[in-house]
C-alpha cells in the first residue's frame, strides 16, 4: 500500500508488546514520508545497513535507523485461527465473488488492534490487506472461509488449502545472513529505503507478506 502509513514491526518474545504491522490509513496530509516496501533476500548486513536483492532483481541498500526492531515469523495453522484472534490478512477478489487470501498473519495478543482496517497492498496487483478480529471460521467448499471484523464493518475472505498462515516470532541480528529472505516497510529518502523494522525468514519459513 502506497497512500497508507506502512507497518510497524516489533518485537522480541517478551517485548513483543511494542507495536506491530501495517497502520491504519492516513490521509495525505499526515504522511511525512513516502512509504516503500522491500521484499527480497539479503546481500549483505553490516551494522546500520542491509543490501537487499528485491524480488524485482534490483540490488539495494537499505539504512537501518537508530532503534531499529527486528523479527520473524513461525509456520501456523489454518485451524490455529479461532474467533476472536486478531489477523493480518492480504487477499485478491474472487473470481465467484468475495476474497481469498494469499497469506494470513495470526497477531499475538498483544498486537491486537494494530492497524485495523482494510486497504490496499502490494503483495500483488489488486491485493488488499485487512487487519480485523475473527468473528468465525467454518470450513467452506475450497477451504475455510473466515468472517472477521473491523470498525463495525464484516468481511468474509476464503482460505484456500496451501495458504501460508504465519504468526511473529522472534529474531536476531544473526538471523541476517545471505540468502535469507526479509520484508521491510521503509520510508524513502533521498539516500534510498529507511526501515525502522525489519521481518526476516529462518528455519525455513520465510515472510509470506
Amino acid at each position: 500500500m502506497f497512500k497508507t502509513i506502512l507497518p510497524a514491526l516489533a518485537f522480541g518474545l517478551s517485548a513483543i508488546a511494542s507495536a506491530a504491522l501495517p497502520a491504519a490509513p492516513a490521509h495525505a496530509e499526515d504522511q511525512k514520508a513516502e512509504q516503500v516496501h522491500v521484499r527480497g533476500s539479503i546481500v549483505a548486513y553490516s551494522g546500520s545497513a542491509l543490501k537487499v536483492k528485491t524480488r524485482e532483481g534490483e540490488t539495494i541498500d537499505v539504512t537501518l535507523a537508530d532503534c531499529w526492531k527486528l523479527a520473524s515469523v513461525a509456520n501456523a495453522a489454518v485451524t490455529d485461527i479461532k474467533p476472536g484472534d486478531f489477523v493480518g490478512i492480504a487477499s485478491l477478489p474472487s473470481e465467484g465473488g468475495g476474497d481469498g487470501a494469499l497469506e494470513v498473519l495470526i497477531f499475538p495478543p498483544a498486537m491486537k488492534g494494530a492497524g485495523e482496517g482494510s486497504y490496499g497492498w502490494d503483495l500483488k496487483p489488486n491485493s488488499s490487506m485487512t487487519n480485523a478480529t475473527v468473528a468465525d471460521a467454518v470450513k467452506g467448499v475450497d477451504g475455510r472461509t473466515v468472517t472477521v471484523s473491523y470498525h463495525g464493518k464484516e468481511k468474509k475472505i476464503a482460505i484456500p488449502d496451501g495458504t501460508p498462515v504465519v504468526t511473529i516470532a522472534p529474531a536476531t541480528k544473526d538471523d541476517l545472513v545471505p540468502g535469507a529472505v526479509v520484508f521491510i516497510p521503509a520510508e524513502k529518502a533521498a539516500s534510498g529505503p529507511l526501515a525502522h523494522q525489519v521481518l526476516v525468514g529462518k528455519n525455513g519459513v520465510v515472510p509470506p507478506i
